[in-house]
Order: structure tokens, then C-alpha cells, then sequence
């Protein structure tokens, strides 16, 4: 059976960690940060396992990228199926936050899906959702975007939903 990853980015404090750990079926093996090839991309990753139906499972990947060095070891790539994108609404400024990870990643989105959570919309209201969708929709970009708390597995769940449907909309049936 193939191995299937769906990658978890984002800013620090965004919640990628804490996204994992909510939807995990094991406990979450933390690794510590890259070294050697990758020591300059100051880069750690975190993963779990999500059981599906039919005994398949989803690896639980996340990348933790220095946003001064938004360089992706490509072969932590290798078998995504899509990228979980959360944004610290409570940051300067998230939009660009995003901006730069949607760059950051647009080779591999493109040929796979995203879907982006927005963590700590209770500590910072603004911007909201709707301004999310308008930034996006200026690229003609709409990719599925919700507020998240990414310590609720229902939220968390949702989100990974949203994604594997904009991936097979046929999964819904």
C-alpha cells in the first residue's frame, strides 16, 4: 500500500503541533530539529498517523520552516497529497503570512490541494474569514478556509475533510 502525507505548515504558534496531536491515532513521534543536508533550512518535523476507512492511513506531517528561510526540503514532499496551511490570526500580519507559505509551497500545491485554518480568530477577530476569501479570490484562488481551534479534533477534522474532498469529490458519496 502506497504511503499517503498530508503536510502541516505554517508559522510558529500557528498550531501545527497541536493539530497533529488532536487527530492522531498514535502518539505523535516528535523528530528533533533537521540536520545535517538540511541545517541551513532550520527546519523539524513532527508526525502522525490518521487511520482511514479500508485500513488505509495518512501520515500526519509537519514541516516547521524558519520564515526567514521559506526553503522546503523537497523530499520531505515526496508522497504529499496535500498541505494543511494554519495561520496565527493573532500574528502582525497573517495575510502575508500566508502569502508567503502559499509561495512557499506552490509547486507542490499545484499538483496536489491546500486547505488553510485560521488558529486564534478569539484572540484576534481581525482580519475575519470573509478577508481571507478576498485576498484569494484576487489570484482566483478559493481554496476550502475555516476558522480552527487546532487543540478540537472536530475542527481539526474538518479540515483535513475539506481538503481529502477538494482532492476526490467524490469521497462525499
Amino acid at each position: 500500500m502506497p504511503t499517503h502525507k498530508l503536510i502541516f505548515a505554517g508559522p510558529k504558534g500557528a498550531g501545527k503541533t497541536t493539530a497533529i496531536y488532536a487527530i492522531s491515532d498514535i502518539p505523535p513521534l516528535v523528530a528533533k530539529p533537521a540536520q545535517a543536508k538540511h541545517q541551513l533550512v532550520d527546519t523539524s518535523r513532527d508526525f502522525g498517523v490518521l487511520n482511514l476507512m479500508g485500513n488505509e492511513k495518512v501520515q500526519l506531517h509537519e514541516i516547521a520552516i524558519s520564515e526567514q528561510k521559506l526553503v522546503l526540503p523537497e523530499d520531505w514532499l515526496i508522497d504529499g497529497i496535500g498541505l494543511i496551511l494554519l495561520l496565527d490570526n493573532s500574528r502582525n500580519e497573517p495575510i502575508k503570512d500566508m502569502w508567503l507559505y502559499l509561495k512557499a509551497f506552490q509547486e507542490f500545491i499545484a499538483g496536489t490541494q491546500v486547505a488553510i485554518g485560521i488558529t486564534n480568530m478569539d484572540k484576534s477577530i481581525s482580519p475575519g474569514i470573509a478577508d481571507y476569501h478576498a485576498q484569494l479570490q484576487k489570484s482566483n484562488f478559493n481554496p476550502p478556509i475555516f476558522s480552527v481551534d487546532a487543540r478540537v479534533k472536530n475542527d481539526v477534522s474538518m479540515l483535513v475533510q475539506s481538503l481529502l474532498y477538494s482532492l476526490n469529490p467524490g469521497l462525499a458519496d
